[in-house]
């Protein structure tokens, strides 16, 4: 049987990698899987993990192709940040109704209301939208990036309402005026959720993502002494793989996109990871199935491309992101 057949065979079974493998080699191309992704693309692809770390390992890669599998703003900032490469995401309807909240057009007017204003805007944004700001963050470095800035200064921060909202607590800044944007699958990871979870099972850690609606819930469970507060971990889903390979907790509740308990799961076996909302699946990061990855390594599909004035705008923002903090825990 010839390769391309081989290729056109159903994908299962385990030839599915080396399917994939040597497509990738034909095409000179490095296939990228964000944390969310369905197991099989997590375990096919050349690197996991979150947003940016997977932006800045395309940048650096010797592969002419980059294949982002996740959703369109990461392939986007790919694209940023390695403009001479060939950037594909093997389904272009991938999209984020995080980094659909604000548009650039709604940012200039914002910036307008506020002049003289700081933006900081979530790596979790559009191209167009980076293009307005003038530092990113993630949610590992939001603190960091936030305290770097004169505290007389007001700031604009955005996309995410929960994540600004935890910024704001931190650093008790009263000159932050927060966008009223969500990810629709972390907002729906309620307090009340997380509340019954934990009393459930009191000897649980705790890994909150900072996007969730349930952040407050989980610190108001620490402060009120439910849960022991070391057992309290707001965390990026990179923080949350350090954790889990440190964590003496014989079970977790996980609060974020279920597609992490795969990656946690393999990085400490012996931990029971359970999601506190095992409904909180991505649509969008779930577009990117076998047959779409391997379409699109086959056919070159689906090419994304970035104003070259937009992304140069984009780049200065990512760039002071990289300055600051630690910003490789990713979103």
């Amino acid at each position: 049987m010839s390769p391309t057949q081989a290729v056109d065979a159903p994908i299962t079974g385990a030839d599915w990698a080396e399917q994939v493998h040597e497509l990738a080699r034909r095409r000179n191309a490095v296939v990228l899987a964000h944390n969310y992704q369905l197991p099989e693309i997590q375990d096919v692809a050349h690197h996991v993990g979150d947003s940016l770390a997977l932006s800045r390992i395309a940048a650096a890669a010797d592969a002419e192709t980059i294949v982002f599998c996740g959703v369109h703003f990461m392939a986007e900032t790919a694209k940023i940040l390695a403009p001479e490469k060939t950037v594909l995401i093997p389904d272009a309807a991938a999209g984020c109704s995080l980094a659909d909240s604000i548009t650039a057009d709604e940012l200039r007017a914002w910036k307008a209301e506020h002049p003289g204003a700081v933006v900081v805007s979530y790596v979790n944004t559009t191209a167009a939208v980076k293009a307005e700001t003038d530092v990113c963050c993630t949610s590992s470095n939001a603190v960091e990036v936030v305290e770097s800035i004169p505290a007389d200064r007001e700031i604009l921060f955005l996309p995410d309402q929960f994540l600004g909202a935890h910024v704001r607590r931190v650093t008790g800044r009263d000159n932050i005026h927060v966008w009223a944007g969500e990810c629709h699958v972390h907002a729906g990871i309620n307090g009340a959720e997380l509340t019954a979870k934990a009393q459930a099972d009191p000897e649980a850690e705790l890994f909150v993502h900072p996007e969730c609606g349930c952040a407050t819930s989980a610190l108001y469970l620490a402060t009120a002494g439910a849960v022991p507060a070391e057992r309290v971990k707001i965390l990026s889903t990179g923080g949350m793989l350090d954790a889990a390979r440190r964590t003496g907790a014989r079970s977790v509740l996980v609060a974020t996109e279920v597609g992490m308990l795969h990656q946690l799961r393999r990085a400490a076996p012996e931990v029971d990871f359970r999601a506190v909302n095992d409904r909180a699946s991505c649509p969008y990061m779930k577009m990117i199935t076998p047959e779409k990855l391997v379409r699109s390594l086959r056919e070159g599909t689906d090419e994304v491309h970035v104003d070259p004035d937009l992304a140069a705008r984009g780049r200065e923002a990512v760039q002071r992101m990289i300055a600051i903090g630690r910003p490789g825990g990713g979103e």
